[in-house]
């Protein structure tokens, strides 16, 4: 978890227009993308995920990623699983950190990750047309989450550069597994996102 700490004072270190606000930094801070914005670049993560999912073989699904306990399989889960979440909480659940560390079933094999995959896909784009039509496009109501109220603006810009983050290493995988793929991602998809400037971390 990380904290940032001041004397007595402390903030999670999970919301960059906290941590500036925190600081008491005379710094722009805040999504860059607009909600619209935002939405047509998670579909396009996960529609890649959907093509890039099937090219790992199966018998490599239980690889760990480099650095950390995380199987090839768990990550192709994870990625869809943060924005299943992001879902949750617009639906008013509490946004936890538990709901990060739910797992596929330990023999899940590749039809059944893009099977969750499309599903999830199909569930944010539903979202979204509901969302339009409510007129909150502008993502100005709160959500709860474990570090305090969010924006849904803001928790939408982080669900959407955590999952294409975890595209961006699945990407990686295939060819650290000798698997060629159409490269559905460049870096301009990543552009004007907080994303790490590392693919691992490291």
């Amino acid at each position: 978890m990380p904290v940032l700490s001041r004397g007595d004072k402390f903030t999670f270190g999970q919301s960059t227009k906290q941590i500036v606000e925190f600081l008491g930094l005379n710094e722009k801070s805040g999504p860059e993308l607009s909600p619209s914005e935002l939405y047509a670049r998670l579909d396009k993560f996960m529609t890649a995920a959907l093509e890039l999912l099937p090219l790992m073989p199966y018998d490599r699904l239980d690889t760990h990623v480099p650095g950390r306990p995380r199987s090839y399989r768990t990550l192709g889960f994870h990625l869809f699983r943060v924005v299943d979440a992001f879902l949750d909480a617009n639906q008013g659940v509490t946004l936890v950190q538990a709901m990060f560390r739910e797992e596929p079933a330990p023999d899940a094999d590749t039809a059944a990750l893009v099977a969750y995959g499309t599903k999830v896909r199909q569930r944010f784009r539903d979202w979204w047309a509901k969302e339009k039509l409510g007129g909150d496009t502008a993502g100005t109501r709160a959500l709860d989450t474990y570090y305090g109220p969010q924006s849904l603006h803001e928790l939408l810009e982080r669900t959407t550069w955590h999952s294409g983050q975890h595209v961006r290493q699945y990407m990686m995988l295939l060819e650290r597994e000798g698997q060629s793929h159409s490269r559905p991602l460049v870096e301009a998809d990543f552009a004007r996102l907080p994303m790490p400037q590392n693919v691992w971390d490291g």
